[in-house]
Parts: structure tokens; C-alpha cells; sequence
């Protein structure tokens, strides 16, 4: 076997190079990559590996941490896994010995090992890795790679819709329809929510959010958003309001959005200042939630995926060969408004 690794060397810069094979550990898996979905934050690194100045990136880096493949090896102390399983790998490992680990919520650990982060020790744009056996998982006949490496962002709607509390005879708004966008709109209908309103600047994605079950559908450069779902809930606002974008000026939004007793949600991750009018918030008693990550949802992921609940790879637009990943990034990074969710294919 013959490794080979996507390293990011510069700001829009990427190369392929023979790598050594990865030493497996006696509690991880040998695993062959063969699908690597472009995440945000993968973007994000290789527009500017300094994100603004902000992070000391030891380049050369590698990037990719919604990925799937198959068992090649198992090391002496893995059960329930064996050579040419299937599985999807989510990229977070934590101590799993601190008070939000023992707690249950280890999204929070302080010393989690995510892929293609700091400490930047794992990543998957490789076509082979080592992870632990604990956090691969299995994936059943019907579901495919593809849909393995779909499960992280998947993973990500899922918790922010169940730190929503999402149920039925919910309306929920979700700002933002790129990929987490969608996701969240999926989670929040296999919730049960009775009615979801998307808004986003590209007409492209809000025709994909309305394939994928969107009610009502905002193009907010050219509508008021605000107008329009009060409008759509008879002036009450909506239960949930989601913010996927990442951007202060839909978040600077929320509050007009969200109806008494409501809640927000903020799932994107905002890198500026946001000028929010608690004043707004006051006499509605809302919640005002965060979500990193998530936690304890793979299992719960797959099964949805595997039982036709969640399509998945519907979100997926644009594919790239391994040996193309330069070019995968470059679409990823220019064509925001096409593709949705860019996947290295291998």
C-alpha cells in the first residue's frame, strides 16, 4: 500500500504528496479514505491559514474531517470491527477523563483531537488513516460512503435542532442554506417541525432548500426578511430561529425574527463583532443557545440515513476526483453560491 496526502502548503495552496502510512495504535483502525466532504472550515484555512492574523498555522497542514472509508487493518484490542467494513469516522476524540467528558457532553472537552485543527495531529484528505476503533463507525449495507462522510455535517443540524428542542407544531426560521443550513432543515423536519421558513442571498440554494422541504422560501437581498415571516406566522414570529451563516448581520436579525418564549439558536460560527438588540429580547423571554459540534448523534445519524429519513446526499453538488483536490478547494472557495457541498472522491 502507497499513502498519499493533500497538504495545504500556503493560502491557496494545494499539493499532493507521497506520505508514510500511518502507525495504527492497538485501540484504532487502518482505515481506507474514500470520501472526504469540504467543510466550512476547511475554506476558511485555505483562504487565509492565519484566519485574519488570529492563528499560528504550522504549515503544511493537512485539511478534511467529514470523511468515510473502509477497514483495512485493526489493531490487537478492537472488537466489532474487521476488514472491509465500511465506516464513518467522526473526527472528534476527547480525553474522555475531564468533567464534560465523564458528563457526557465531550463536544466539550477542552483536549479534543479534531481532525484538521489544532494540534493538527489528524486529517483526512489522505487516502489512508489511522483512528480510533471507539469513534468509527459501522455503516449498514444501504448507506453509502458518500453518506458516511455526510453524517458529520448531518450531525451538527442534528444537535442544533435537539438544543432547539424541536418538536411538532413548531415553525422554525433557518438563516443561511449552505450546506449546515440544509442539514439543520432536515434535522428539524425528521423532528418533527411543522413548518420551516429559509432564507439565504442565493436563489440556487433556496430552490434546493424547497426540494429538500422548505415551506416558504426568502431571498433576503431582495425581500424583508423580517415582513415576510411575520407575515408567513400571523405576527407571532417563528418558535425557532436557527443562524447557519455565520454572519453578524443575520444574527443582528434573530430577535425580530423569534417569537415570545422562543428560542435562537447561533450555529454558524461568527468570527465578528455582532451589534444584537437585547433590549428586543427583554419582554419575550427568549433563550439565546450556542452549539459546537456536536455529541453521541453517529449512531443516531446513520440509523436516519440508513432508514430514508434524512437524505443526505442530496445536499452533495459538486465531486472531485483525489488527484483534483486543488481544484475541489478552488470550487469550494469561489463558487459558494453552486456548490453547496464540495466532495473529494477517492
Amino acid at each position: 500500500m502507497k499513502n498519499q496526502t493533500a497538504y495545504l502548503t500556503g493560502a491557496q495552496k494545494i499539493e499532493l504528496r507521497d506520505s508514510e502510512m500511518p502507525r495504527m495504535a492497538p485501540d484504532e483502525v487502518l482505515v481506507e479514505v474514500k470520501h472526504v466532504g469540504i467543510c466550512g472550515s476547511d475554506v476558511m484555512f485555505y483562504e487565509d491559514p492565519s484566519v485574519g492574523g488570529r492563528l499560528d498555522t504550522p504549515l503544511p497542514v493537512v485539511l478534511g474531517h467529514e470523511s468515510a472509508g473502509v477497514v483495512v487493518e485493526v489493531g490487537a484490542q478492537v472488537t466489532g470491527l474487521a476488514p472491509g467494513d465500511r465506516v464513518a469516522l467522526e473526527p472528534g476524540v476527547p480525553c474522555g477523563k475531564c468533567r464534560w467528558c465523564l458528563s457526557g457532553k465531550y463536544n466539550l472537552c477542552p483536549q479534543v483531537n479534531f481532525m484538521a485543527c489544532a494540534p493538527w495531529e489528524r486529517a483526512a484528505l489522505s487516502r489512508y488513516i489511522t483512528h480510533p476503533a471507539a469513534f468509527s463507525f459501522k455503516l449498514p449495507d444501504n448507506v453509502s460512503t458518500l453518506e458516511g462522510a455526510l453524517v458529520e455535517p448531518l450531525a451538527v443540524g442534528l444537535h442544533a435542532a435537539s438544543r432547539a428542542g424541536a418538536g411538532l407544531g413548531q415553525t422554525a426560521v433557518i438563516l443561511g442554506s449552505g450546506c449546515i443550513g440544509l442539514m439543520t432543515l432536515l434535522a428539524c423536519r425528521s423532528m418533527g417541525v411543522s413548518r420551516v421558513v429559509m432564507a439565504d442571498l442565493f436563489d440556487n440554494r433556496l430552490e434546493t432548500a424547497a426540494s429538500l422541504g422548505a415551506d416558504l422560501t426568502v431571498n433576503s437581498g431582495k425581500e424583508d426578511l423580517t415582513q415576510r415571516v411575520l407575515e408567513f406566522t400571523g405576527g407571532l414570529g417563528a418558535d425557532l430561529v436557527f443562524e447557519t451563516a455565520g454572519s453578524p448581520v443575520t444574527t443582528a436579525l434573530t430577535p425580530g425574527l423569534v417569537m415570545r418564549g422562543g428560542r435562537i439558536v447561533l450555529v454558524g460560527n461568527i468570527h465578528e463583532k455582532v451589534s444584537f438588540d437585547f433590549f428586543a429580547l427583554n419582554s419575550k423571554e427568549v433563550d439565546v443557545l450556542s452549539v459546537f459540534r456536536y455529541r453521541n448523534l453517529y449512531p443516531v445519524a446513520i440509523q436516519a440515513i440508513a432508514a430514508g429519513s434524512i437524505p443526505v446526499a442530496k445536499v452533495a453538488t459538486n465531486f472531485f476526483p483525489f488527484e483534483e483536490a486543488a481544484k475541489a478547494f478552488d470550487v469550494a472557495k469561489n463558487q459558494k453560491q453552486t456548490a453547496l457541498k464540495v466532495v473529494v472522491e477517492f
